[in-house]
């Protein structure tokens, strides 16, 4: 979808009193209850901006959100390192991308569950670098097979050598967000261009319910000076770090979002952020969080609507699943989460491809969203109601009885209001059988070896790959 596709259908979770009074209750959160900070620059931030400091305890009063909430542009733009490539991450606009750090994944050729690789990574970014609805580049994989202290730094090196999208990166400390700073400069032709056309947004996860890590923090605050956008999530799990209803769990994890957002327009006044939050509610057999709930799809709706009433965008969660395998539990529980992103407007839904709660990265999962976010950007066109489209002179000339194949407006018009498969089979039954009578996921298998076989990434600047190499072998 472009960015000037349109969403034409209707949807709400919240009322407009329900939004009011789910951010009044957040406000009285953070000055009541209040965050712990673990980072000291942070704390003098929030002392010096009038917030309460007992120790590592912050009580945020209403007015400083209000004014961070002023401060911050409503979004951003990141680019691919092609220089065309662009994604406009403000509310109103949906990408898709996939997820990161899983520990295991399926290889595409053999099936079989493996711990992550390096060259995981790679495949996965190849594949993404393809695929038509699938917006930007996350790893898919934790690669095990290098340092791990430097994981996030060889995962950044392989998505921006083979795929020209929008990148998300993270890391997990200040020397990894440099080493990965000087990649991306490295594959645009210097610091220069990056901070121009910026190919890649820094992923900061919070630290539990309403905890703002000393680390997490650092990092954001290092990109926010440097012109890196960031992406702050909040986490929380409704019943384990966050209440178990749905309002209470909107609270903590808006909280927890706007507790970070307000640091970093502390330290960089108008930095560009995206807060984001995985509201999953915890399996209570188990006590593992559950990502392919309804609860996941309906409280990520709400906090979609949360982000736009404050106009701010928002990463949330789309195209995963519980599911071991893609069956028919992976098709259903992605295909609600793609359809409840787009109609909440959510800006950048990642984790697509995931399947064992965010444990398993799978190529097969990722290339069947493809298909799924295709086949809902068609619904949520909706329909166009105009003279042109109502076509009373077409239906005249044709009369009663007619047929409106032969119609020049019928071909004009066909590939726009018609959507068109990749994978979807619509052929009848004798011709699926000389056909090979292949199932989906031999079909989805079958695009990506092709992808695979066929696809070149975009080149990179003369020079490059002698500077990543350099960084990743120092």
């Amino acid at each position: 979808m472009s960015n000037a596709d349109p969403i034409n259908l209707h949807f709400r979770v919240l009322s407009d009193a329900d939004r009011e009074k789910i951010y009044q209750a957040t406000l009285a959160c953070l000055e009541r209850t209040g965050v712990n900070v673990l980072n000291l620059e942070a704390r003098d931030l929030f002392a010096g901006a009038g917030a309460q400091v007992d120790g590592m305890r912050v009580r945020i009063p209403p007015q400083l959100i209000k004014q961070t909430l002023e401060t911050c542009p409503p979004g951003f733009t990141l680019w691919g390192r092609d220089g065309q490539t662009r994604m406009e991450v403000f509310p109103g606009q949906v990408h898709f991308g996939p997820g990161l750090t899983s520990s295991y994944f399926i290889d595409p050729y053999t099936g079989e569950r493996q711990r992550s690789r390096r060259q995981d990574v790679a495949t996965s970014a190849r594949v993404v670098d393809s695929l038509e609805n699938i917006d930007y580049v996350m790893g898919l994989a934790l690669p095990e097979d290098v340092d791990p202290e430097r994981a996030s730094v060889f995962e950044f090196a392989e998505m921006v050598m083979n795929a020209r999208k929008p990148l998300m990166a993270w890391g997990q400390s200040l020397e990894n967000i440099q080493e990965i700073y000087q990649i991306a400069a490295a594959a645009v032709g210097g610091e220069d261009a990056l901070r121009q056309k910026p190919i890649f947004a820094l992923f900061a996860v919070g630290l539990g319910p309403l905890v703002i890590p000393d680390a997490i923090i650092a990092n954001a605050f290092w990109a926010a000076g440097h012109g890196v956008p960031v992406v702050y999530h909040g986490p929380g799990v409704a019943g384990i770090s966050a209440p178990v209803t749905g309002a209470g769990t909107l609270v903590v994890e808006l909280a927890g979002c706007l507790a970070g957002l307000a640091a970093i327009q502390l330290r960089k006044p108008g930095a560009p952020v995206c807060i984001g939050s995985v509201p999953s509610p915890m399996d209570p057999q188990n006590g593992r969080p559950l990502y392919g709930s309804p609860e996941l799809s309906l409280y990520s709706a709400a906090l979609s609507e949360m982000a736009t009433y404050l106009n701010l965008p928002l990463m949330g969660t789309s195209g995963a699943s519980e599911a071991k395998t893609v069956d028919l539990q992976a098709a259903i529980e992605s295909t609600t989460q793609v359809i409840f992103s787009l109609l909440s407007r959510t800006t950048i839904p990642h984790d697509a491809g995931f399947l064992d709660c965010a444990d398993i990265g799978s190529l097969e999962m990722l290339v069947m969203n493809d298909e799924i976010i295709s086949m809902a950007r068609r619904m949520m066109r909706g329909i166009e109601v105009s003279d042109a489209t109502l076509m009373l002179d077409v239906i005249d000339r044709v009369g009663p009885g007619g047929e409106f194949i032969s119609a020049k407006e019928t071909a004009k018009n066909f590939r726009k209001e018609i959507w068109l498969p990749h994978l979807m089979d619509r052929q009848p039954w004798n011709q699926w059988e000389r056909n090979g009578s292949l199932s989906m996921l031999e079909r989805i298998q079958s695009r990506i070896r092709k992808i695979l076989e066929t696809h070149v990434p975009h080149p990179m600047p003369d020079g490059a790959l002698e500077k990543i190499n350099a960084i990743l072998n120092k």
